[in-house]
């Protein structure tokens, strides 16, 4: 059997291939398979976890193809990176269709809240929250805590940089700390997350220009 070096996981959900495009693009020298299968995501070096619907649908079709196993222990052991609803997912429960997630972070899914949606000139915003938006990231000790740093994954891409979004929801961590980038609409909201061997995204680096192809390069050469 080929090597797989990068699996990027088949639920049923999403527009994979521009995924798996984008991700050849920037590493044209590794084996990117999109499968449904769960022996590919476990000999898989890295895995990514991609998603868009709604979070029941998603939970559901998971399951349905028996890989949630495998997720759960692809996130836990190796390179792993989770966009859109592949984000949301890693949580305990989403408001959307009262959902349970694989419950791998804690903290819950919220809808964005009618009554907040004005902008700072009183005008009406949007719900799905979609297009471009500024993503701040957040800085951490370094490992000898003599300075503040980001995430790997940011390396080479400015801060504020512009990515592309699609979502009504978005996740409430419960330990505030593993926020590796945010945005604003009108108020904060989570745009990533960092913890150990993971990343997730909320937005879609695979739709996002130049950043989201730096976030997904960094993502192939990410030695956590």
């Amino acid at each position: 059997m080929k090597k797989i070096d990068i699996a990027v996981v088949d639920y049923g959900m999403g527009n994979l291939r521009s995924v798996s495009k984008a991700l050849e693009h920037v590493a044209p020298e590794k084996n990117v398979v999109v499968t449904s299968n769960p022996k590919d995501i476990e000999n898989a070096e890295r895995v990514v976890f991609p998603g868009q619907g709604a979070m029941p649908d998603c939970m559901r079709e998971l399951d349905a193809r028996g890989l949630r196993e495998s997720v759960m222990h692809a996130a836990g052991n190796k390179p792993f990176l989770g966009i859109c609803i592949g984000l949301q997912m890693l949580f305990e429960h989403s408001e959307e269709g009262d959902a349970v997630g694989l419950g791998l972070l804690k903290g819950n899914v919220k809808r964005f809240a009618a009554a907040e949606m004005h902008g700072a000139n009183g005008e009406k915003l949007k719900v799905p929250h979609m297009g471009w938006n500024q993503v701040y990231q957040t800085w951490h000790s370094s490992a000898d805590s003599s300075q503040l740093q980001s995430h790997a994954l940011w390396k080479n891409i400015e801060n504020g940089a512009r990515f592309y979004y699609v979502h009504s929801y978005y996740v409430q961590p419960e330990d505030e700390c593993i926020i590796s980038g945010y945005s604003e609409y009108p108020n904060r909201f989570t745009g990533a997350i960092a913890l150990d061997n993971l990343f997730a995204v909320q937005f879609h680096p695979e739709k996002s220009a130049n950043a989201g192809l730096q976030m997904l390069s960094n993502f192939v050469n990410w030695l956590p």
